[in-house]
């Protein structure tokens, strides 16, 4: 049996890939072949995998996407394998991980407050009417038999939008290990934030994610203006406008107690030395920053487009408010200086994620893999003798 991979950009080091890798570890071990498609072979621990490569030349995203579809679903064409599960929007998988959500989606919460022309710059982008074309495309193809969700958000989203049936979306959180992402970071809390000349008994709120824009980078340091003095907003991810942030934070008078730090290649002393996170996201399907905040203890602020907001709320481990309600995000800010709501509220967040183990999310992930190779086996013809 052979499943097929499909990722145009495949990096061991990302948070999904890092996922699906161990859930490929375990087929390989129940003798699965596995081919994965992509544009460049990645250095992976996997070297029972066999590469396919599809890098057709590209200029812009647009070109860059429909080629690598072209491509891609030609060669699979040429010699199917029994399974195609794919991380692209494209017509010639079994399988299609959410893991970006719904283009539609994402496009109406950041066209919400968007002026007429932004609107129509949009609606006219060919990038965005070709994702559009191909999300609709792909949720009407009768070869599509599994729709992975990383949070029940976004199996709803697809679910109202596109009316696929119940039975062919299933859920799988994303992966957390919380023994790597865990209460003992706090051993970092005094190094950095005396490298960063915060006060020991100061409140430290944590943003962590690139694109400022999305992430609500503006919302919370908006918010941070309307906390007490001793309270500060520490930002990890990368931005090609930190300065556009560093001049609101001083247009708001907080600029001494905002740190834009730009991309780490270690964020865990930063969960460590922080006290809550905060991430008024204008849509993510399931951050993994956010879950590797719970898993160290971290309350969360968090928007209701987030899909991390349905573990947040469900198990009383923070707030979720609508992303762009800075009154409400403040609100909700505020309850966090006090430390006794923050270690009952943090307990419940690390307890809610206890459950995420790499080692159950791929047992999911190996589980529906298995039960869709037996369904593609079994309605494969008998060669004829």
């Amino acid at each position: 049996m052979r499943l097929a991979i499909i990722r145009q950009r495949y990096t061991p080091y990302g948070g999904a890939e890092r996922f699906v890798e161990s859930a490929l570890e375990a087929l390989l071990e129940r003798g699965i072949a596995i081919t994965l498609y992509t544009r460049r072979w990645p250095q992976t621990r996997l070297q029972l995998i066999e590469p396919v490569l599809c890098n057709p030349p590209y200029l812009g995203r647009l070109w860059r996407d429909w080629s690598f579809a072209r491509a891609v679903c030609s060669t699979i064409a040429r010699k199917p394998p029994e399974l195609v599960q794919s991380h692209e929007r494209l017509l010639c998988c079994d399988v299609y991980r959410a893991g970006d959500g719904v283009h539609q989606v994402y496009l109406e919460e950041r066209l919400r407050d968007a002026s007429p022309l932004l609107r129509r710059l949009t609606a006219w982008s060919p990038y965005h009417r070709y994702v559009l074309d191909m999300e609709r495309q792909l949720f009407a193809s009768p070869a599509l038999r599994a729709v992975i969700c990383n949070s029940k958000m976004v199996k709803e989203e697809i679910r109202e939008r596109f009316g696929l049936p119940e039975e062919r979306l299933f859920v799988i959180y994303n992966a957390v290990d919380s023994d790597v992402y865990s209460p003992q970071l706090r051993s970092h809390r005094a190094p950095v934030r005396a490298k960063l000349g915060v006060p020991e008994e100061a409140t430290v709120f944590l943003l962590v994610g690139s694109g400022y824009a999305r992430k609500g980078v503006a919302r919370a340091i908006a918010a941070l203006a309307r906390l007490p003095g001793d309270t500060y907003l520490f930002v990890v991810g990368r931005d090609k406008s930190r300065r556009h942030y560093k001049n609101l934070a001083r247009e708001l008078g907080v600029a001494h107690r905002v740190a834009l730090l730009g991309a780490q290649d270690d964020a865990r002393p930063f969960f460590g030395a922080a006290d809550a996170f905060v991430l008024p996201t204008l849509y993510d399907p399931c951050p993994n920053a956010a879950l590797e905040a719970m898993a160290c203890g971290l309350p969360v602020v968090t928007s209701t487009t987030c899909g991390a907001a349905e573990l947040i709320v469900d198990n009383d481990a923070g707030f979720a408010c609508v992303a762009r309600d800075i009154d409400s995000l403040a609100w909700h800010m505020m309850t966090l200086t006090d430390a006794g709501a923050r270690a009952t509220l943090g307990a419940r967040a690390r307890e809610a994620v206890l459950p995420l183990t790499p080692a159950a999310m791929t047992l999911q992930l190996v589980l529906l893999y298995r039960d869709l190779l037996a369904a593609a086996h079994a309605a494969t013809p008998a060669p004829r003798r």
